[in-house]
């Protein structure tokens, strides 16, 4: 059976639109141009009155198509949430009337800015098509963790806790990863004064104790194919490989300490009594509560110096350039040892910065300066041998002099190196630095392993989505994210879980994950029309397209964000989705009626992202900065989703110029679909020969980073623009 199109607009009149608007004259846009078969206007659309209009029209008039002209499709979510229909918005509140002043003047453009969001949406709803559930949906409520350390343990014990069944895959032969090999640990409760148990042997047991958590050691992934609620996981252990399905995966590998080799100038790899601060928690163990004894001939340490920030923070060959930020507290730790032992012992903390993260870090410092651990600030030029022991040559940054301090023991605050894996799509600029084992061993087209970071970290949005990668469904957490010490990597692995659990709910329903959570539409194409140009697969952030055995894309809409970058990126325009595609857009810009040449009034086309560009908007309008009633807004779901194909739409309909406003890209990128923003902005890097051969000026497609608290930039943005159209004038296609 057909799809029986019939609309229904609804006009609100609160919250001064109807003073504002002559609400007929909407009503006459929404039956006439719109096509609507039911108009109605409301006083408060959005009370209980208004909603129960609207779900009798549904019920009893057939209504399958609505429009809301009120205010911004970001307000009244839940009142105007009509999940048996397609809705549209127009955005008549804070997209026309807050922006615009309340004057005899402005009155026209204002009804006329109004009238034409009236259309537009008429227009995009008679394209939009109810979105059914991914029928490849598959519920498995098992998470996967590959690591066994403390964010790996964490994370099992919380998702057990939640009800899901839990494998964790460690390499080694045992859990607690680095956590397991410290004596004791920096104190994360009050009063934060003295080192703790690390938890960890309590940690273990409470793994081995639980039914529903399994447990492979000496075990590797060694194959990772499929999608959230349907990953298909290849465990090797022994040589013998065991096949399970899960619903998301946890990736807490973990981190390498870095190798002191890379550091003779102060001793490292080089001189027995110059340890790392994972070689002196060895010695501590060692202990086992007694004199600490120095590697070299085991004497007992009667001085030691710990020097931070070693072969870290710096921009040398070699170092790494980033700080690790568990360093400095696991100093203060590790001299407490000594001086809980004995008092008399010589403890000096050698600083650039010291830093104590975390709610008790500045009592931790207090309490080492209580019990007698010497701070100072200096910078290391070398650590030699002596006749006793080693010396440590540095440079006193406050006495502004010249120290060489004789020790038995030197300590070097090495940083964390992720256990990220393979890095294909942003290899580091040294090829050293590139690791070359696989943590996953994903099948994807994109690489085996989750991108990375420029510093070998596993890539997340850090802003917005801290835990999410690249890759949907596979979630990281702990020190293979970014350096962090134990209580952060807790909670870290807490994130994390809950994040997979959401993933996996939502893929039994067919829905999306993040950042568009819940929605159920996903790509289609058209085959037929498919040159196999691969460009959708090339730019899918996501890895969410593979090519079938005929080089067609494959969709694996479980792993689909719905960014819409393969639309975008398509020349032939056969990829789009049932609620959001090429003609859903197009025809809101085909919709208007473009004022001649002769009228003053210039039209310009925004498309803003609706993750941060479009709420600036909003914000600028609930602030009252006014723009310019020539532009007309259409939201995208990224920037990336823009085809150019509408830009020619627009251009060749009379448009005087097309603004594109979306996320910072780059290295702190903002954007929520990661590479969306920067795919447009390559595109858009291309129309200038496309607008010259229109013998158009190039000024007329813009592209703009826009932040989301750019509530007073993006004003100013639009009007500054508005100003240069009106100087090169009107577009040549006007008319046509």
């Amino acid at each position: 059976m057909a799809d029986i199109i019939k609309i229904g607009a609804y006009l609100c009149k609160g919250c001064g639109l109807g003073e504002r608007l002559n609400i007929g004259a909407l009503e006459n846009a929404a039956k006439r141009a719109g096509k609507a078969s039911v108009v109605r206007s409301h006083g408060f659309l959005c009370n209980q009155e208004g909603v129960e209009l609207i779900k009798a029209d549904i019920e009893k008039e057939g209504v399958t198509r609505v429009v809301i002209a009120a205010c911004s499709r970001r307000a009244k979510t839940e009142a105007f949430r009509f999940d048996e229909v397609a809705v549209s918005r127009a955005n008549l509140r804070e997209g026309v009337i807050w922006i615009r002043p309340d004057t005899k003047e402005a009155k026209e453009t204002t009804q006329e800015m109004a009238e034409d969001y009236v259309r537009m949406a008429c227009a995009e709803v008679r394209r939009m098509t109810l979105p059914t559930a991914n029928p490849k949906a598959a519920l498995n409520r098992r998470i996967l963790v590959v690591g066994g350390g403390i964010s790996g343990m964490t994370a099992a014990l919380e998702a057990s806790q939640a009800g899901y069944g839990v494998t964790i895959v460690e390499k080694t032969d045992r859990l607690g990863g680095w956590a397991g090999r410290l004596y004791k640990r920096v104190a994360d409760r009050y009063p934060f004064a003295d080192p703790a148990d690390t938890g960890v042997a309590d940690m273990v047991k409470a793994i081995q104790s639980d039914a529903k958590i399994t447990v492979h050691l000496n075990a590797l992934v060694s194959r990772t194919s499929g999608a959230p609620g349907r990953f298909e996981v290849e465990i090797t252990s022994g040589g013998a490989a065991t096949n399970e399905t899960f619903g998301s995966i946890i990736q807490a590998s973990g981190f390498t300490r870095y190798d002191l080799a890379n550091l003779p100038e102060m001793g490292g790899g080089t001189l027995k009594d110059v340890v790392d601060q994972a070689g002196l928690e060895e010695l501590a163990l060692a202990a086992a509560g007694g004199p600490i004894k120095r590697p070299s001939d085991g004497r007992e340490v009667r001085s030691v110096i710990f020097v931070q920030c070693a072969g870290q923070r710096s921009e040398k060959p070699g170092h790494l350039p980033y700080c690790s930020g568990f360093c400095c507290t696991t100093s203060i730790k590790q001299a407490m040892y000594f001086k809980d032992r004995n008092p008399e012992i010589d403890t000096v903390v050698l600083f650039s910065d010291l830093r104590t993260p975390g709610a008790g870090g500045e009592d931790f410092y207090r309490n080492g300066q209580r019990k007698g651990v010497t701070f100072a600030k200096g910078s290391v030029r070398a650590v030699v041998q002596g006749e006793a022991g080693p010396v440590v040559q540095f440079q006193d940054e406050i006495l502004n002099d010249s120290v060489s301090m004789p020790v038995d023991l030197v300590v070097l605050a090495t940083g964390q190196v992720a256990n990220a894996g393979v890095n294909i799509e942003n290899a580091p600029e040294s090829a050293e630095s590139v690791q070359k084992v696989s943590i996953l061993n994903l099948t994807y087209r994109q690489g085996p392993d989750v991108p990375q970071l420029k510093h070998g970290f596993s890539d997340s949005h850090f802003i917005c989505f801290p835990y999410e990668t690249r890759r949907t469904g596979i979630y990281t957490a702990g020190p293979v994210r970014r350096p962090m010490d134990i209580a952060q990597a807790m909670e870290d692995a807490t994130g994390a879980t809950l994040k997979a659990i959401q993933t996996l709910e939502n893929a039994g329903l067919g829905r999306a994950a993040h950042p568009r959570v819940g929605d159920l539409s996903f790509p289609t194409f058209r085959r037929e029309g498919c040159t196999q140009c691969k460009r959708c697969t090339v730019e899918c952030p996501f890895g969410a397209i593979d090519e079938d055995e005929q080089r067609y894309p494959q969709f694996n809409e479980a792993r689909c964000r719905r960014c819409g970058t393969c639309m975008g990126a398509c020349p032939v325009r056969v990829i789009s989705f049932e609620n959001y595609s090429v003609e859903t857009v197009g025809q809101q810009v085909k919709s208007l009626e473009i004022p001649d040449e002769f009228s003053g009034k210039p039209r310009v086309l925004i498309f803003a992202c609706e993750n941060d560009a479009y709420p600036a908007l909003d914000m600028a309008a609930q602030n009252r900065l006014e723009y310019s009633a020539y532009v007309r807004v259409i939201p995208v779901r990224c920037l990336g989703s823009v085809n150019t194909i509408w830009l020619n739409d627009a251009l060749n309909n009379g448009y005087d110029g097309v603004m594109l406003m979306g996320c910072q890209k780059g290295e702190n990128y903002q954007c929520h679909f990661v590479k969306g923003s920067e795919m447009a902005y390559y595109r858009m890097s291309k129309i200038g020969d496309t607008l010259k051969g229109m013998n158009l000026d190039t000024e007329r497609v813009t592209t703009y980073e826009v932040a989301i608290t750019d509530i007073h930039r993006i004003p100013k943005l639009i009007n500054d623009y508005i100003a240069m159209i009106e100087k090169i004038g009107p577009s040549p296609f006007k008319g046509f």
